[in-house]
């Protein structure tokens, strides 16, 4: 969960979503919600989405601890762009209206799949900025999702397809993530 999250960002089956460059301290806290408006070419999908602090490119811990072997000499642990995972979650698109009453996709029907991520309380810093990853797989972490209204578990090699995942934000179809802003 610490690991750096540009791996994700680069990957073309990733959306990204950035703020500028913060000219104040931001604090979250409270329930982050993940309110999306998709379409699918098959009958079932998984949803990923973080909350990601970007550090400014220059970032410098200084004083890092000697036993850190990855300083460098002058006692400081560069961090320039590193993106820290501040809060994820994912959901089995299958359990978007009920968990127990799994419902299929439509293939090709812009659906709603909309849902929170556990309780944050983190400030991002002023010269940091703030980034929003979608994704579809957080393997391994979570099993794989074959793409298809299946029992997951008893999926073979052969149902496990490829899928064309269509996440909406426009005026007609405004998928969200909502953010808990402390006001001052």
């Amino acid at each position: 969960m610490t690991d750096d999250q540009r791996f994700a960002s680069r990957r073309p089956d990733v959306l990204t979503f950035e703020t500028d460059t913060l000219q104040q301290d931001l604090t979250l806290t409270g329930v982050v919600t993940a309110d999306l408006k998709v379409s699918l070419t098959s009958t079932d999908a998984d949803f990923v989405v973080k909350v990601i602090d970007v550090f400014p490119d220059n970032f410098k811990y200084e004083n890092a601890p000697k036993q850190n072997m990855s300083r460098d000499a002058g006692g400081s642990y560069p961090m320039g762009g590193y993106q820290m995972l501040v809060r994820g979650e994912i959901m089995r698109g299958k359990f978007r209206n009920s968990f127990s009453n799994p419902e299929p996709f439509k293939p090709g029907k812009v659906e709603e799949v909309k849902f929170n991520l556990p309780d944050v309380a983190h400030t991002f810093k002023k010269g940091h900025r703030l980034m929003i990853q979608i994704q579809s797989s957080w393997f391994p972490l979570a099993d794989r999702n074959p793409q298809k209204f299946i029992n997951i578990y008893e999926a073979n090699d052969g149902d496990f397809q490829k899928e064309t995942i269509h996440v909406y934000h426009d005026a007609a179809n405004d998928s969200k993530i909502i953010l808990p802003v402390l006001k001052d």
